[in-house]
């Protein structure tokens, strides 16, 4: 087996990752906690003038980059232990003046402190916000819900200029995108607006959960959280300690159980949310998958219903009708490009749909260059052919984080040797993901030279 490179690579290496395919992974992984409602956690933090604790937060590298900016504006933070507990202390007044523009700039997640920041500062500055390339994706809807409460925009040399003036009737707001960011941005300014809120065609996803079950520890009353109609109870102000535990990540789970589908595995993903990739288990079970659940049991927020799922080696064939994601319960959209990779391994031709994002079905074409027969139909469609003959190769990751991890997941099926260069990318969304793959017997290298490495290239062996 290869030896994984120990320690954090330098500060502006390239990572790589040289992997050996073909190989069986065994045992059991447990699932860490959730990137997206992680990054929310932290952006709510700014409601509260007491200190925040967040137990077993992903070490990822979007959460430092959102801690990275919450310390240029004069936030304290610690790490506590070796668990990912995270200590958040605000200052008496934040200085926006200071902001980490690099750091905000990488990150989406700063549209989230829109709605924080307008309670207390009348005007303030926010670099555009970045992440992953996925086409484009605008900022209107959040625009439309955070007028409600006097905010108002306007963008040019690469920053929001916000204004907040008297807020308008927030009686009842209808979001015109049922998304989550939108959704958490306009549950946080609900939080401390002195009058009830009703957000109607609300994201009911397992971050928005999150970020309800962290504000009603701050006292705040939300009724409806899991529906798409909620009512926030908001508090002018927010001043307790607050100790909470966001739950386990459904689309890191549905990357472990996908990488169990590719390899033809029997592997047992622990801490599944299982509520979160119900339609996703279904899906991949019309298909021939074979897998089982133990008891149910709560997540560490008391709330969220886990479970050990353990998947089976099976054989797949394609779906009679096309795969596309919707706004929760349906299949997560975060989650379908690993349809892409599951319907490689099945029998026949799979219609996956991307209706969301213009570049990321693109993106999927890059399995062809392992061996896969993935048809571009259009920026949004995908015709996928299977099952496919892995062989191994070298490519760029792109510049999308879920495409990213499925690339990696089919070089473990690949024969031969595949380089995964750039790998950058994954580390914002999954903490060691290659070396806790190791634990389960994958063969990969981590490295950070630009040395070629050419298919076939012989392994050192322990």
């Amino acid at each position: 087996m290869f030896e994984s490179v120990q320690g954090p690579p330098p500060a502006t290496a390239p990572v790589h990752l040289r992997v050996r395919g073909g190989t069986k992974l065994s045992g059991s992984i447990d699932v860490k906690t959730s990137k997206n409602a992680g990054v929310a956690l932290l952006c709510a933090s700014l409601l509260n003038k007491g200190t925040t604790t967040l137990r077993r937060v992903a070490r990822i590298e979007e959460v430092n980059r959102i801690l990275r900016v919450l310390a240029s504006m004069g936030v304290q933070y610690r790490w506590l232990g070796e668990d990912g507990d995270l200590e958040l202390t605000p200052p008496d007044r934040l200085d926006l003046s200071r902001i980490d523009a690099d750091a905000a700039r990488r990150t989406r997640s700063i549209i989230m402190f829109l709605g924080p920041l307008l309670h207390d500062y009348p005007e303030f500055e926010l670099p555009f916000a970045g992440g992953c390339d996925l086409g484009d994706r605008t900022v209107e809807p959040h625009m439309v819900a955070l007028r409600r409460f006097g905010l108002s925009v306007e963008t040019s040399h690469g920053c929001y200029h916000a204004s907040v003036k008297e807020p308008g009737d927030t009686t009842s707001i209808v979001l015109t995108e049922r998304g989550d960011t939108v959704t958490e941005n306009a549950i946080m300014a609900a939080a401390r607006h002195p009058e009830p809120t009703t957000i109607r065609n609300a994201s009911c996803n397992y971050m928005v959960q999150d970020l309800c079950f962290y504000l009603e520890q701050c006292g705040v009353r939300i009724d409806g959280v899991g529906t798409t109609t909620i009512t926030v109870h908001g508090k002018r102000d927010i001043d307790v300690a607050v100790d909470y535990a966001p739950s386990e990540d459904p689309i890191e789970a549905w990357s472990l159980i996908s990488a169990a589908i590719v390899t033809e595995s029997e592997i047992t993903v622990c801490r599944v949310p299982i509520e979160f990739v119900e339609i996703e288990l279904a899906c991949a079970e019309e298909m021939g998958l074979r897998y089982s659940t133990d008891e149910e049991y709560l997540a560490a927020n008391g709330r969220t219903r886990l479970v050990d799922l353990t998947v089976y080696p099976s054989r797949l064939h394609a779906p009679i009708d096309k795969i596309h994601p919707m706004p929760f319960p349906g299949l997560n959209i975060d989650n379908l490009p690993f349809f892409a990779l599951i319907a490689s391994c099945a029998e026949g031709s799979t219609l996956i749909h991307d209706w969301v994002y213009e570049n990321r079905a693109i993106y999927l074409t890059e399995l062809n260059r392992l061996g896969a027969r993935v048809r571009l139909l259009d920026p949004h469609r995908i015709y996928v052919d299977g099952p496919v003959r892995w062989s191994g190769a070298e490519v760029v990751c792109p510049p999308a984080l879920r495409p990213a991890v499925v690339l990696l997941l089919a070089m473990l099926r690949a024969k031969g040797t595949s380089v995964l260069r750039h790998v950058n990318v994954i580390h914002r969304g999954y903490e060691q993901l290659a070396e806790r793959l190791i634990q389960l017997g994958a063969e990969i290298e981590v490295f950070y030279s630009d040395e070629p490495v050419s298919r076939g290239t012989a392994l050192p062996r322990e």
